[in-house]
This record gives C-alpha cells, sequence and structure tokens, in this order.
C-alpha cells in the first residue's frame, strides 16, 4: 500500500513538471507510464501472493478434514468391532 502511494505522489510531482516545457511534459508523462506499470505489477503481484496464500491454506484444510474424516472412520469401525465381538460372547455364554 505505502508503494501505491508513493508511486502516486511520484506521479503527481512529475505531473507538476510536466507545466515547465515541452521536454519535461514528456519526460513527466513518461514517468507517469512508469508509475502505473509498476503500480500494475505491484498489484499483479500481490494478487497472485493472496492466490497462492488462499490455495495454501484451503489445501491444508482439505487435509485435516481428511485426517479427521479417517479418524472418524477408523473409531466407527473400532466401535462396530467392539459390538461384534461382545454380540459374539453373548452367543458363545
Amino acid at each position: 500500500m505505502k508503494k501505491i502511494a508513493l508511486l502516486a505522489a511520484l506521479g503527481l510531482a512529475a505531473a507538476s513538471l510536466a507545466a515547465c516545457s515541452h521536454k519535461a511534459q514528456d519526460e513527466a508523462s513518461e514517468a507517469a507510464n512508469t508509475t502505473a506499470a509498476d503500480a500494475n505489477a505491484t498489484m499483479g503481484e500481490a494478487v497472485n501472493d493472496v492466490d497462492a496464500a488462499t490455495d495454501n491454506a484451503l489445501g491444508a484444510a482439505e487435509t485435516r478434514m481428511d485426517a479427521t474424516g479417517n479418524t472418524l472412520g477408523n473409531a466407527a469401525d473400532d466401535i462396530g468391532n467392539g459390538i461384534s465381538a461382545a454380540g459374539n460372547d453373548i452367543d458363545t455364554d
């Protein structure tokens, strides 16, 4: 965010110098274009960083949910096996 504000300030400073001469106007225009390109590149990088962080977070959450589902499935199997064993013990008594 600070970079964007700095780039905007530089663009305004360049624009104020543009009133001096035609050459200064050309230089100011080039500076403004460079500033805009830098701001766009910075924003693009920020979007990519946010996308990557989101993908990592969702991937980690999915892994945790899968592990939890597996644990619950194993616990249910253990309970079912225990009930079956108890039923078998009752039948043999």
